[in-house]
């Protein structure tokens, strides 16, 4: 059993969190599990309508994508890769100022499984930064299991959730965050030019998952 400890971290019971691109498994999974530990929550879609009616299923509320990233004060990232660099685009303006978790793995797939593909920027993260100029881009959230986060009977994700970025601030805000789901600690893993690998090893695990026919994730011992 992992003792938690939040003594250096911020209070964020109070944050509403958005999630562009809720309408997937990650998305809706994050939003359940924010929601269950007392967050407001807002899941963004492209269409309002499909957004509303992913977040019935998880008694969230749901609304376009600009809406979302205009009225929630931490906003996720969780989007396909191929949309990543042109959502954040039409975005710029409602995430200014604002702390932006980016949890997007830019993942390729053929016969012999997953790999990383090349980002011109260093990693997704890197490359939100690039675009979100007047935001504070972290990355987080990248390793934790959509099928568990879903799942009513998991009570606790057994997980360390790394986190990534330049700004201190804001990523002990993000860490706080992810000790807001039961089980989860938030770990400070460096700056966001490292992100790539963060990203990258996503598909180690689903190696791993597919192999094992688990749901792993990551613990880093001795912190």
């Amino acid at each position: 059993m992992v003792e938690h400890t939040s003594v250096d971290l911020p209070d964020v019971s109070a944050l509403t969190i958005g999630i562009l691109g809720g309408t997937g498994d990650q998305g809706k999974g994050l939003a359940r599990r924010f929601s269950l530990a007392g967050h407001t929550v807002l899941i963004g879609s492209r269409s309002a309508e499909r957004a509303q009616e992913a977040a019935r299923e998880i008694g969230v509320r749901g609304a376009a994508n600009a809406e979302v990233a205009a009225e929630a004060d931490v906003v996720i990232v969780a989007v396909p890769w191929e949309g990543h660099k042109a959502l954040l685009e039409s975005l710029r303006e409602p995430l200014a100022g604002k702390i932006v978790v980016d949890c997007v793995n830019p993942l390729g797939f053929d016969k012999q499984g997953a790999y990383a593909l090349p980002v011109e920027e260093g990693s997704a993260a890197q490359q939100a930064a690039a675009v979100l100029t007047g935001s504070r881009v972290v990355a987080a959230f990248h390793h934790v299991s959509a099928v568990l986060l879903l799942d009513p009977s998991v009570e606790e994700i057994d997980l360390d959730v790394l986190v990534l970025g330049d700004d201190r601030e804001a990523t002990d805000v993000v860490r706080a965050l992810a000790g807001r789901i039961p089980g989860a600690r938030g770990v400070y893993a460096g700056r966001l030019r490292s992100a790539h690998q963060v990203e990258a090893f996503t598909a180690n695990l689903i190696s791993i998952n597919r192999r094992y026919k688990a749901h792993a994730g990551i613990r880093v011992t001795d912190v």
